[in-house]
C-alpha cells in the first residue's frame, strides 16, 4: 500500500489538509509530512506562521485569506487555483485551519477537483471546537450535562430563517463557529427558538494559541460580554451546561450586580 505522505505522486494531486486550531504540535503526522513535501501551499488566513514555516523554502505559498463580509479570493477562484496547480504535475497542499470538512468548504473544493479529473485526498485535522474546548478543559459531552453536540455557523445572513429549536438546552451542547460579530442576533435567535436566557455560555478566543482566553457568562449577557471584553475572532461560543466546567473565567454580570460586586 502506498504511503502517500512520503512518496511524490507521479502526477499532480491536491491534498485538502486540516492544519488544526493553531498550535503546530496539534497537526497530524500525515499533515506535517505532506506540508514538508509540498510544491504549492494554498492556505487560509487562520493558519499560523509557525505552521507555514514547515513548508520547504522551494514551495510557493498562496494566501487565500478571507475576512468577514469580504472574500479577497472567491471560492470559485480558489478551486481553479487548486486545479491549475495540480494540472502542472505539482503536489498541492490546500491548508485549512481546523478540519477541511467542518465549515472549511472542503466539500466544494473536493467536488470541483474530482469534476476536473484531478486526484484529491482529504487529510482531517483537529477542529477548532475540539482544540479550544480541550485547552479550556471544557468537555463538549459530559455524563452529567450533555449527551449531544451540534455545530452551527453563526455568520449566516439568513440566521433568522434557520430553525435552531432544540439545539441548545438540557442535555445538549451547541458550538457556534464565527458567531462573535453576530452575538446579539444569536442571543435573540436562541431565546426565540426556546433556549433559556440563563443558559451558561463560554467564549473561547484564540484557541490553542498563547493569547487564548476563556470567558463564561449567561446567554442573555453574551452580547454585553463580547463588547465589554472586546472579544475578537477567531472565537467559538459554547452554549450549554458543559460551559460550567473547565477553566473559563466567570463573567456573570447579573450575579455580580445582585451581590453588589462589579464584574
Amino acid at each position: 500500500m502506498e504511503n502517500t505522505a512520503n512518496s511524490k505522486p507521479s502526477r499532480g494531486k491536491v491534498y485538502l489538509v486540516g492544519a488544526g486550531p493553531g498550535d503546530p504540535d496539534l497537526m497530524t503526522l500525515k499533515a506535517a509530512k505532506l506540508l514538508e513535501r509540498a510544491d504549492v501551499v494554498v492556505h487560509d488566513g487562520l493558519v499560523s506562521p509557525e505552521i507555514l514555516d514547515m513548508a520547504p523554502s522551494s514551495a510557493r505559498c498562496i494566501s487565500v485569506a478571507k475576512q468577514r463580509s469580504r472574500h479577497s479570493v472567491s471560492q470559485d477562484r480558489i478551486n481553479i487555483i487548486l486545479i491549475e496547480e495540480a494540472a502542472k504535475g505539482l503536489l498541492v497542499v490546500r491548508l485549512k485551519g481546523g478540519d477541511p470538512f467542518i465549515f472549511g468548504r472542503g466539500g466544494e473544493e473536493a467536488d470541483d477537483c474530482v469534476a476536473a479529473g484531478v486526484d484529491v485526498e482529504v487529510v482531517p485535522g483537529i477542529s477548532a471546537a475540539l482544540g479550544c474546548s480541550a485547552q479550556a478543559r471544557m468537555p463538549l459531552t459530559h455524563r452529567d450535562a450533555s449527551s449531544a453536540v451540534s455545530f452551527v455557523a453563526g455568520q449566516c445572513k439568513g440566521l433568522s430563517d434557520q430553525n435552531w429549536s432544540g439545539l441548545a438546552g438540557k442535555g445538549r451542547t451547541l458550538v457556534i463557529y464565527m458567531g462573535v460579530a453576530n452575538a446579539e442576533a444569536i442571543v435573540e435567535k436562541l431565546i426565540a427558538d426556546g433556549a433559556a436566557p440563563d443558559l451558561p455560555v463560554a467564549v473561547l478566543e484564540n484557541g490553542t494559541r498563547s493569547n487564548f482566553r476563556a470567558l463564561r457568562t449567561l446567554l442573555t449577557d453574551l452580547g454585553d460580554l463580547v463588547r465589554r471584553e472586546n472579544i475578537q475572532s477567531p472565537a467559538l461560543l459554547v452554549v450549554g451546561d458543559v460551559a460550567r466546567y473547565g477553566d473559563a473565567e466567570d463573567k456573570f454580570r447579573q450575579f455580580a450586580q445582585m451581590a453588589g460586586v462589579e464584574s
